[in-house]
């Protein structure tokens, strides 16, 4: 075996303090990286902002019907899942490896595919048959989808493909600030969407948690798109 293909298990624990009327609610994600250079296979500092945004708002959650694009180690959708959401997860049909590794998450996590979540190949930009075949959407999540400009248009005409079949649908987006001339705003004006930011700064707070612990030096901002 290659130093490539090994796994380390990652634990992520999202907890709410206990107070007079409720008792400490607690929830533990496992996830397995691999130590390769390849964003599917690592879990970047984007996706528990998002995770701790949805276990914050968890009770939201329940019967929401939930599409993770670009999910990688699939953190976020797995929280959701757990938070009783109905959930699809996704990655480009063209990594069958990136999907074998969020079978693999999720299976850590004792969601077994097809059953309690579902797994699905989709492409950003090209409307495969997997994408009508998703069925209904409430919530669209994703987390440093944004990461090469090449590949920022083809993630937004996909979110406006997917708004214009759920209009009441949005897309959760927490993304990690790599260089000041990087910026959607002119795609979402292209594309007829609009944006706003969530204030993150006292995120984990409630539970006595530090959020800058789990994103070290990085700048995540956590967006809201609509149609």
């Amino acid at each position: 075996m290659s130093t490539a293909d090994v796994e380390q298990l990652r634990k992520f624990v999202f907890k709410s303090r206990a107070s007079e009327n409720h008792e400490e609610e607690k929830l533990e994600i496992i996830i397995p990286e691999l130590l390769q250079a390849s964003y599917s296979f690592y879990t970047w500092p984007s996706a528990p902002i998002l995770a701790w945004f949805l276990w914050e708002h968890r009770k939201e959650l329940v019967g929401l019907h939930v599409l993770e694009l670009g999910s990688g180690t699939a953190l976020p959708g797995i929280v959701a899942s757990k938070c009783g959401a109905e959930v699809t997860l996704t990655d480009s049909i063209t990594l069958p490896k990136s999907l074998a590794h969020i079978t693999r998450s999720c299976e850590l996590n004792k969601l077994i595919p097809n059953q309690h979540i579902r797994i699905a190949g989709l492409s950003w930009g090209l409307f495969l048959t997997e994408i009508s075949s998703i069925g209904p959407v409430d919530l669209i999540l994703g987390s440093d989808c944004f990461y090469e400009p090449s590949v920022f248009e083809d993630i937004i005409i996909t979110v406006s493909y997917c708004l214009e079949e759920n209009p009441n649908a949005k897309f959760l987006c927490a993304y990690q600030e790599r260089s000041s001339d990087w910026s959607i705003e002119h795609l979402l004006v292209k594309w007829n969407l609009k944006c706003k930011v969530i204030n993150t700064s006292s995120l984990g707070e409630s539970a006595g948690v530090d959020i800058r612990d789990l994103v070290g030096d990085h700048t995540i901002h956590l967006l809201e798109v609509t149609k």
